[in-house]
């Protein structure tokens, strides 16, 4: 292992932008499968690997869902995220936020409550077991109806204390972030974070972004490089203090490559970019992998990737005292190199 590596690898981590039913491994989806009588078009874990082959956000979403299928109870979704947390405590990751998408499993039957109730049951075992520490996050599909977002709202609200925040993700095309603007304000008047979805090299990338920061007033964006295509909108995200949660390696099977350059030119903008998974069961690579890929790719030195770890604990939502052992463990290993 290279000094380079190694450093990444014990680098104290925070994910910000994770999806959890990303983190279905084939061999999991194989297992709940058997385990709930679900046929699935592969029939063997390397044959499932080898039709991970995106080249589109479309062509990935496809996959995705049809990966959901296998996920009934509320064991299922105990067993997925515990996996994840798992995976995540080996590379480091001290906290995370994960996303979670209710509307893709109640239009499939499953009870927003099986769904939350696994989740938690494995977050609360991370913390106690595994030394992880997360939070949720409840995704709205913008690729389906306006009222079935807001029916996904009031079903959140008997687990508020278990949800920070709402964001907004699946097909972006012809789904502008306005579409769901009425959705958001409820949101934040029961208190919820905001965050919202701007993925790389979209129709309309900018003018969403401008949605996002001017009309709906989100407080973080998700994957946003295309941002630096105008030095207007890059001054308002730098003076609002916003951060950007950028996915390297999921972004080279959706887009043109891993926009690692990206990365490192808002590192030099001063805006608070951030470095995470996406999606990584199907884009093959967790924390590790996408800190290693960014570095590699755009020369990082540690102090930027230190850089970059805090960025992710600075737009973290929590709370100082919250935040404060995590910036402490950071700085403490930072200060080994």
């Amino acid at each position: 292992m290279s000094e380079m590596l190694e450093f990444i690898q014990g680098l104290p981590k925070a994910e910000l932008h994770l999806h959890i039913e990303g983190t279905l491994e084939p061999e999991l989806k194989f297992r709940l499968a058997e385990r709930n009588g679900v046929d699935l078009p592969a029939a063997s874990v390397e044959e499932m690997k080898a039709a991970y082959d995106f080249d589109d956000l479309p062509s990935f979403l496809a996959v995705y869902y049809e990966g959901m299928s296998v996920l009934l109870t509320e064991n299922d979704f105990f067993d997925l995220t515990h996996a994840y947390l798992a995976k995540a405590a080996s590379q480091n990751v001290m906290y995370a936020e994960i996303f979670f998408d209710p509307q893709a499993h109640t239009s499939r039957g499953v009870a927003f409550d099986t769904v939350i109730q696994g989740i938690r049951r494995a977050q609360e075992v991370g913390r106690s077991e595994l030394g992880i520490d997360t939070q949720l996050i409840m995704c709205f599909l913008r690729d389906m109806s306006v009222e079935s977002a807001a029916e996904a709202l009031g079903q959140s609200l008997p687990h508020k204390d278990w949800i920070v925040g709402v964001g907004l993700d699946s097909d972006e095309r012809g789904n502008p972030p306005l579409k769901f603007a009425e959705v958001f304000a409820r949101a934040r008047e029961h208190g919820y974070r905001l965050t919202i979805h701007c993925d790389v090299d979209q129709e309309d990338s900018v003018a969403h972004i401008w949605q996002c920061v001017s009309d709906i007033g989100v407080e973080r964006i998700d994957h946003g490089t295309n941002s630096l295509e105008d030095t207007a909108l890059i001054a308002d995200i730098h003076e609002r203090d916003l951060a950007l949660t950028s996915c390297p390696i999921s972004n080279s099977f959706v887009s043109d490559g891993t926009k690692a350059s990206s990365i490192k030119a808002l590192l030099d903008l001063g805006v608070k970019v951030t470095i995470n998974s996406d999606d990584p069961a199907y884009f093959r690579g967790y924390m590790t992998e996408n800190f290693a890929v960014a570095q590699h790719e755009a020369g990082l030195t540690s102090a930027e990737l230190v850089q970059v770890s805090r960025n992710a604990l600075d737009s973290a939502w929590l709370s100082d005292e919250e935040r404060a052992p995590y910036v402490a463990r950071l700085e403490a290993y930072a200060d080994l190199y």
